[in-house]
């Protein structure tokens, strides 16, 4: 019979928190363009990426899409964010 707390460790693994996609969307933004975010300003909803920062770097970010996107797959893997925005 299978415990419970090895069912847990299997979710586990399985679930990413929201804070640690933040971190890592954070950690990404500053590799790639040296750009430092705070946690309050990235929001994600049905797996797409909402920066609340100011145009210039929105369109730094837009020029570098497909590297951050990248990146991000490598960190996450299948829970990557699909889009920024």
């Amino acid at each position: 019979m299978i415990e419970i707390k090895d069912l847990l460790l299997r979710f586990n693994n399985l679930l990413i928190s929201e804070n640690f996609k933040i971190n890592t969307i954070q950690k990404v933004l500053f590799d790639v363009l040296n750009l430092q975010i705070k946690n309050e300003d990235i929001k994600i909803k049905n797996n797409i990426v909402y920066l609340n920062i100011k145009p210039i770097y929105k369109n730094e970010i837009l020029l570098k899409k497909e590297k951050i996107l990248f990146e991000l797959k490598e960190n996450l893997g299948k829970k990557a964010p699909e889009n920024l925005i």
